[in-house]
Formats: C-alpha cells, sequence, structure tokens
C-alpha cells in the first residue's frame, strides 16, 4: 500500500489560487497513474483531474481552464494548482493512486474552502 499525503489546502477568496501537494511513499512512484478527487459537503466523491505516468492530464468539465495537475517524478510529488476559484470548489480534496484506471490509495484528504 502506498501512503499518500496531501497538503495546501486552506481558505481563500473567489478569484484567488491554491497549490495542493501530495506527496507518495515508496519507489514506484514514476509508474503510477495518479488523480485528484473532491468530495463536496453531503456529496458523492467526484474526479477532478487524473495524470498518467507519462505526464498526460485529464480534468473534469467543470475545472478545465482553471485547474493544472502535474507530477514530479523525482519528488514523489503530485501538485494541483488550482486558479479562478469558485465558491463551489469548496470540497475535501483527495490525492489518489489508480490501479487499472480505478482509485486504490487514497490520502487523507485537504480543505478547501472558498469564500464569496
Amino acid at each position: 500500500q502506498v501512503q499518500l499525503v496531501e497538503s495546501g489546502g486552506g481558505l481563500v477568496q473567489a478569484g484567488g489560487s491554491l497549490r495542493l501537494s501530495c506527496v507518495a511513499s515508496g519507489s514506484m512512484f514514476s509508474f503510477n497513474a495518479m488523480g485528484w478527487y473532491l468530495q463536496a459537503r453531503g456529496k458523492a466523491r467526484e474526479l477532478v483531474a487524473a495524470i498518467t505516468s507519462g505526464g498526460n492530464t485529464n480534468y473534469a468539465d467543470f475545472v478545465k481552464g482553471r485547474f493544472t495537475a502535474s507530477r514530479d517524478n523525482a519528488k514523489n510529488t503530485l501538485y494541483l494548482q488550482m486558479n479562478s476559484l469558485k465558491p463551489e470548489d469548496t470540497a475535501v480534496y483527495y490525492c489518489v493512486r489508480a490501479v487499472y484506471g480505478l482509485p486504490w490509495d487514497w490520502g487523507q484528504g485537504t480543505q478547501v474552502t472558498v469564500s464569496s
């Protein structure tokens, strides 16, 4: 099992930016597809962004053009740059490691709150 530790969440005003980080344990990070999910209060978790081991990315429609996922394999770290934040982006954000295209290992989550 891979341990994932997120950081970088917090309170920001609408229109602001945050960068989330996720540090993964182990030596296989560069071979893993990774992703970011969010869970708003009272709602199911949903995919925000996915990134392959080679760095190709896909995004949910509601974050396209605003969020950017990236990875630094030398640091075993996944990032999510979030710009032009909206109040509806308020949620707990989770880092995941994917296996066969499905979320397998989850981080503990980091709270992002966007005030209007």
